[in-house]
């Protein structure tokens, strides 16, 4: 169980998971040491998976992101699965209920790679894209 403490540290590392142990233990008033033990322990109880790196795509030319819900064909799910970590464009994918059985997000640099995706993807089931216009919220 985590208290308010490992609390804090959680939403420190949110904001900067770059920060040292020394820097985190400042923000909250502990020791670095006391700092360092307790996200040692979240790591190793799985509480904190990994750090990452949150990355601007538009500046490597990728200017559109856009959600594609896929309605796979019978049959054809494992395959599709199994395609996805294959298609760099891809930045996530979930399982979903509903009338699509998965939930793609990807980055893209224009309309005609929009379409060279949706392409790929029109093999596995029916496509229903969705372009993002602006960022709202962002929680972590």
């Amino acid at each position: 169980m985590i208290d308010d403490i490992d609390t804090q540290i959680l939403k420190a590392l949110e904001k900067d998971a770059r920060l040292s142990f020394a820097e985190i233990g400042r923000l909250i008033n502990l020791s670095a040491s006391a700092a360092r033990e307790r996200i040692l322990k979240m790591e190793d109880v799985g509480l904190i998976k990994k750090y990452t790196i949150e990355i601007d795509h538009s500046q490597l030319g990728y200017d559109l992101e856009v959600f594609i819900l896929v309605k796979v064909f019978h049959g054809k799910l494992r395959s599709f699965l199994d395609a996805i970590p294959t298609i760099p464009e891809i930045k996530k994918a979930h399982r979903i209920t509903g009338n699509q059985n998965v939930h793609v997000k990807a980055m893209l640099k224009n309309q005609l790679h929009l379409q060279q995706l949706i392409d790929q993807l029109m093999p596995f089931g029916d496509t229903h894209t969705l372009l993002v216009l602006s960022d709202v919220l962002e929680k972590k």
